[in-house]
């Protein structure tokens, strides 16, 4: 291997004892600018990087870094970055004493909660100086590259749960196909009996078949209407954009499902305070959250529990708040409440917040959830208003 080669400046330090005072202070003051120069260009770069000695101790950071790991500038030197993201610690399965030993390159994905919930790719790959020009290289620590890889992997998720959605809608419309057909079928021919046992004479017999044909008739019109209703929900379909009173909404929903709340028992606290402003939206879209949500608190809550709704709104967003104080849901299975075909009901088809959120994200809105076991539920829904949906649509 050919040497390298050696650059002016080192070639300059290599005879520093020869220096006169002016020259050594014109080295001096391009030493400085040169650093400055290297920590500019380094603060600017979106990755972070570390220099860490033994033990782990952080020597060099960018301020990069110091924003993706948590720690101050001012403790570089004494911090040591085994402490300041344990979770990477772990992973490499390190030693009591913290260093990393015959490691030629580490590549890592570590998820930290501090400062903030991150996704963070770390690349670790030892660093090799000469302490003089011609001495052999040593090792002095360790390199250490942070990028900050949450943005993706939030897409990636979304771009999966995408695909679920799509996969559970193609499976509906497939479904509900190869049902129609049949029912098609069926009531066709429960038409042609029905002709057949008018020409019977009237008796118990002609009465007995009529009230069977009527109940299947009865039942394959509710099938119907489950397939019908089935695939409204899931099917994607643009919003029909109009001034929406929420309230109006809220209210039309309530009336609906009164007689179902209070045959359940349930107590009912609404606190509209002044109203909401007016927001655009689809209206059969709107209630259809409304009646989800509902729905939900009303099978989730005993008799004698309480459903609370309260409004309010700011500058930019109206907001609506369906509280019960029913069974909750529990930690684990939080994440899981939007996913689709989960259901932590008996009988229940899973689908009921899925559409929620597409709507309420169709709509521009947003929707939060606060649950604790036993205590209950908390639903927030967060509408723009109609002057910033105008913008957002404007935008879009």
């Amino acid at each position: 291997m050919a040497p390298r080669k050696s650059s002016p400046l080192e070639n300059v330090l290599g005879r520093v004892d020869d220096l006169d005072q002016q020259n050594l202070a014109i080295l001096v003051q391009r030493l400085a600018r040169e650093r400055r120069l290297l920590e500019t260009v380094f603060n600017t770069i979106r990755e972070g990087i570390l220099v860490i000695g033994k033990g782990g101790v952080i020597d060099y950071a960018n301020a990069a870094a110091s924003g993706l790991v948590g720690f101050q500038m001012r403790d570089v030197g004494r911090a040591v970055l085994w402490k300041c993201v344990p979770e990477l610690a772990r992973t490499l399965h390190l030693d009591g004493d913290g260093d990393l030993h015959d490691l030629s390159g580490i590549s890592r994905e570590v998820e930290l909660t501090y400062p903030q919930e991150r996704v963070l790719s770390v690349y670790i790959v030892p660093l090799h100086i000469e302490v003089a020009p011609g001495d052999a290289e040593r090792e002095a620590g360790h390199a250490v590259i942070l990028s900050d890889i949450t943005e993706e992997k939030e897409t990636a998720r979304k771009h999966l749960e995408s695909e679920k959605v799509q996969s559970v809608i193609d499976l509906a419309a497939g479904v509900a196909h190869e049902l129609g057909n049949p029912l098609n079928s069926i009531t066709i021919h429960l038409q042609l009996a029905r002709k057949e046992t008018l020409r019977m004479d009237k008796g118990a017999r002609r009465e007995k078949l009529e009230k069977a044909l009527g109940v299947c008739s009865s039942e394959v019109e509710r099938l119907d209407g489950i397939i019908k209703h089935f695939l409204e929900a899931v099917r994607p379909s643009e919003p029909d954009f109009a001034e929406l009173d929420l309230v109006a909404v809220l209210e039309e929903s309530l009336e609906f499902l009164g007689q179902e709340i209070t045959d359940a028992g349930l107590n009912v606290e609404v606190d509209m305070g002044s109203g909401l402003p007016p927001v655009l939206g689809d209206c059969n879209m709107v209630k259809q959250v409304f009646f989800n949500i509902l729905k939900n608190a009303r099978e989730a809550t005993p008799p004698g529990g309480r459903i609370s709704i309260r409004t309010s709104s700011d500058d930019q967003f109206a907001y609506i708040q369906i509280a019960d104080n029913g069974q909750g849901i529990s930690e684990s299975d939080m994440p899981k409440i939007f996913r689709p075909y989960f259901t932590t009901k008996q009988g229940g088809n899973g689908l009921g917040m899925m559409v929620v959120q597409r709507i309420m994200r169709a709509h521009g809105g947003r929707i939060g959830m606060d649950s604790r076991t036993g205590k209950g539920t908390v639903v927030t829904l967060q509408f723009p208003q109609k002057q910033r949906r105008v913008r957002m649509l404007e935008q879009g």
